[in-house]
């Protein structure tokens, strides 16, 4: 596994090394992360039900020095959520070293590929798979500002290798009218990339009160929507840009439709099939004899 470079990717790392009290320190801490590290020691040992010194030794474990520096940690993370492109501009070219951007562009998507795929477990994204593959139950599909592209090539892949596809539209007045119709167990795919819409946070809260499985596609970070989310995952986004990069999260999405389409096989066949019928009847594709 590649260097953590979140407090969260630390916890899940050592995991297996901590004692039975400190994997509950660990499991509180990662339940309602990063604000149930964010109050001072005795707090977060009384919330989880463990000692102070187990709160100490487990961090030292983590390899902070101390808890103020721990804590130095998650606050930086939870800055970096909010930041904009002026000032993630300026955080990497302050720092940027003397290589040409080809060279800091390939660098910096190769290792946030790594890391989005290291720390992918394959059980819930297997459960993750099973979860969209099911044609009995409705699958919606929504992004944000920038990641409604990601949601719409989703769609586009999803719609032909099953049925009981909806791409809900960009505007978030609309959303409550699909909501309406949406049914416990269906399945609600969703896009929420730092700075974190808050239109997408009511929506995740509006479908989940109604029992809709939440999949979510989020950043190192994390969206406020993991708390709601069935599955989480993350994304490693942080390019030399003002922008973050969406080529990991592309790349996961498109090992989940190749995954689904998998799981679906033959059914998706005959679908691809009837679309290639279809698509001949319309001429849209250009042929070559």
């Amino acid at each position: 596994m590649t260097t953590p470079s979140t407090v969260r990717e630390l916890i899940r790392q050592h995991y297996p090394n901590l004692t039975q009290s400190e994997r509950k320190l660990a499991s509180a801490l990662l339940d309602n992360y990063p604000a149930a590290g964010l109050a001072s020691i005795t707090s977060v040992a009384s919330n989880a039900g463990v000692s102070t010194p187990t709160v100490a030794r487990m961090i030292k474990k983590l390899g902070f020095q101390g808890y103020p520096e721990f804590h130095k940690a998650l606050l930086q993370e939870l800055e970096a959520k909010g930041v904009g492109p002026t000032q993630r501009r300026e955080n990497w070219s302050a720092a940027a070293p003397e290589t040409h951007l080809l060279n800091r562009f390939s660098q910096a998507v190769t290792a946030n590929l790594e890391q989005t795929f290291a720390n992918i477990e394959s059980g819930r994204f297997d459960q993750a798979i099973h979860q969209l593959a099911d044609a009995d139950r409705h699958l919606y599909l929504v992004g944000g500002r920038i990641t409604q592209a990601l949601a719409d090539y989703a769609f586009t892949h999803f719609q032909a290798v099953r049925p009981r596809v909806t791409h809900m539209t960009s505007s978030s007045g609309t959303w409550p009218h699909y909501v309406l119709d949406m049914e416990p167990g269906e399945t609600l795919l969703i896009f929420d990339i730092r700075r974190y819409e808050t239109n997408l946070l009511r929506l995740a809260e509006m479908v989940s009160r109604r029992g809709v499985r939440i999949v979510l596609f989020t950043d190192q970070w994390g969206s406020p929507i993991s708390t709601l989310a069935d599955f989480t995952f993350h994304c490693w986004v942080e390019i030399p840009s003002g922008w973050d990069s969406n080529v990991s999260t592309m790349m996961l999405l498109e090992t989940m439709i190749a995954a689904v389409q998998e799981e679906r096989w033959p059914n998706a066949r005959e679908r691809y099939e009837r679309l290639d019928e279809l698509f001949d009847m319309t001429h849209f594709f250009r042929k070559f004899t």
